[in-house]
């Protein structure tokens, strides 16, 4: 799929689509403006889109991979029940306490956890049984995420692995670049393994919900 076609794709389900209103949609025009890596934000829709998941799913216990400054977590705790908690982590202490500022001005902040690093190392120290992981970091680090999670997600969990069609790039014959032969490999790993059900939805960059059996 074409970049511009991709573009005419997002503006036409946004037009169509109920988007965050109030503190989020403000905050989502901020980092659009102001951010220079705003690309990496969820588009209004994609956000509204997690936070009806969540309402159908009802995760009590979710972990987020990947926080950037925090719109996604935002629209999925809308959606969550009120006891419900997010442990989001995030690897730039830049975009961590941008985020941060963000959940306390929705004032959320004491349902929300960030962890500032690496998630291979974090994750592996976090003692807790998830319903439900978002999963939007670094692509040559998928894999392992996955198979870091997959054991402490609770059993018809779910994960829902974001940018599983990397631009397109995947569709080609010939896949160039770490990233597109990165995703390309969790696509197949997940594909292979026995213990989930998956499939790929092409909302945005793809989204895989992938189910523990």
């Amino acid at each position: 799929m074409m970049l511009q076609e991709e573009s005419d794709l997002a503006k036409y389900c946004s037009r169509y689509s109920t988007l965050p209103d109030g503190f989020l949609l403000k905050m989502s025009e901020n980092v659009m403006e102001n951010h220079p890596h705003a690309h990496l934000m969820s588009d209004a829709w994609q956000g509204k889109w997690l936070e009806m998941v969540c309402r159908m799913i009802k995760p009590v216990h979710v972990l987020e991979i990947g926080t950037f400054t925090g719109f996604s977590a935002l629209n999925m705790i809308a959606g969550m029940p009120s006891e419900g908690f997010i442990d989001t982590i995030e690897l730039r202490q830049a975009d961590a306490d941008t985020a941060a500022s963000y959940f306390k001005s929705a004032g959320v902040e004491q349902r929300i956890n960030i962890h500032c690093g690496d998630a291979r190392e974090i994750i592996p120290q976090m003692n807790m049984e998830w319903d439900l992981v978002f999963l939007d970091a670094d692509k040559v680090g998928y894999i392992d995420y996955y198979e870091l999670t997959l054991p402490k997600l609770k059993k018809g969990g779910w994960i829902l692995a974001d940018n599983v069609l990397f631009h397109g790039q995947v569709l080609k014959d010939e896949i160039s670049g770490k990233n597109a032969k990165a995703i390309q490999a969790f696509n197949e790993h997940v594909a292979a393994d026995p213990r989930t059900e998956q499939v790929i939805i092409p909302i945005r960059d793809g989204i895989m919900f992938i189910q523990k059996l």
